[in-house]
């Protein structure tokens, strides 16, 4: 019974042997697998403090890391560089969160949305052209203002009735070209889609939908698939980067650990701007935005203020453009999603 006790009593004692892999422990960690020496009994009170202690405070990491990401452009990178790794949070870890963050915000607020501004312009003028209309005249009018409105009816009418013709051979020209789907520019034959049944099908889909739902259709295929086309960008990041610096010395990792550092704090910029509602603060953080990458290459990798001037300049023009296409290739992605269901 006494033994029993015991062994109760010393349940949170280190043990001599690993419980996950058996090697001797000497400490509070295992030196051959890095599991706690000392493990405590599953309980709410260890769920909350694993929680806290290790999702919401990092035992310090967290607040280290923000610290260093936001206020002191390229310090991270340089302490991860240089070995100082299980002080802070891991650069994967951090840039997967903050960019989650990111476009969960921007769904919610609605940063997004092409059309919208159609959908809300629209009413608006319908309203106004049938006020317009039903507007009585405030006096009854005399022959010859008769005559005048008449004759300014009829030259409406013909203007009208211009337009409508345009806008059938508009039409008629754009049926042409869908049925056809003459793309020259991609195909000298002009069949490129015919040699893909399933793109063809699926453009053709696209191309019957309303003008409203084509944008629905390009604002899902947005926040479906950006996120993981600008990850997939950071490989570029980190290889314009390398092509900056030849002759630096720096690894393409370091370059790679470089663009999740930045690009992790350019989303939690983005994010803090869409929830601030002041002028005077979003104008301040695009500042910020704008200044802190320059000085972060200054920092990580030297060289003159003119010469990391000159590449960042040449960094932002190209890898601007490699997100602009990878946005476009996110919301024709969407494309294919319809007629799925």
């Amino acid at each position: 019974m006494s033994t029993a006790v015991n062994q109760e009593h010393d349940a949170h004692a280190p043990s001599a042997n690993c419980p996950n892999c058996e090697a001797v422990v000497s400490g509070h960690f295992c030196a051959n697998c890095g599991q706690e020496a000392i493990l405590h009994h599953a309980s709410t009170r260890e769920f909350l403090h694993e929680f806290i202690g290790h999702y919401v405070a990092l035992e310090g990491k967290l607040w280290g890391t923000v610290m260093r990401l936001l206020f002191r452009p390229g310090a991270l990178t340089l302490e991860y560089i240089r070995g100082r790794r299980v002080r802070f949070v891991q650069p994967l870890r951090l840039y997967l969160t903050l960019s989650l963050v990111f476009f969960a915000l921007m769904k919610l607020t609605s940063g997004f949305d092409p059309g919208t501004e159609d959908k809300e312009s629209e009413p608006e003028t319908e309203v106004a052209s049938a006020t317009a209309e039903a507007a009585p005249p405030l006096k009854p009018l005399t022959k010859e203002e008769q005559r005048g409105k008449a004759a300014a009816e009829a030259a409406i009418g013909a203007m009208q009735e211009d337009f409508k013709q345009e806008e059938a051979a508009v039409a008629a020209e754009r049926s042409k070209s869908k049925n056809n789907l003459n793309f020259g520019m991609l195909d000298k034959d002009g069949d490129f889609l015919n040699r893909w049944p399933t793109l063809k099908h699926k453009w053709q889909a696209f191309e019957d939908l309303p003008g409203d739902q084509k944008g629905t259709v390009f604002t899902a295929g947005f926040y479906h698939y950006a996120p993981y086309a600008i990850f997939c960008l950071m490989p570029v990041f980190a290889l314009m980067l390398k092509v900056l610096y030849l002759g630096s010395g720096k690894r393409f990792g370091e370059h790679l650990l470089f663009a999740l550092h930045s690009n992790a704090f350019a989303f939690f910029i983005y994010s803090v701007i869409l929830v601030m509602p002041f002028g005077f603060v979003n104008f301040v953080l695009w500042c910020w935005l704008l200044g802190y990458l320059p000085w972060a290459m200054r920092r990580v990798y030297g060289g003159s203020r003119w010469g990391v001037f000159l590449r960042w300049g040449t960094l932002m023009t190209f890898y601007s453009i490699a997100i602009g296409v990878a946005v476009l290739l996110s919301m024709m992605a969407g494309i294919m999603s319809v007629g799925a269901h």
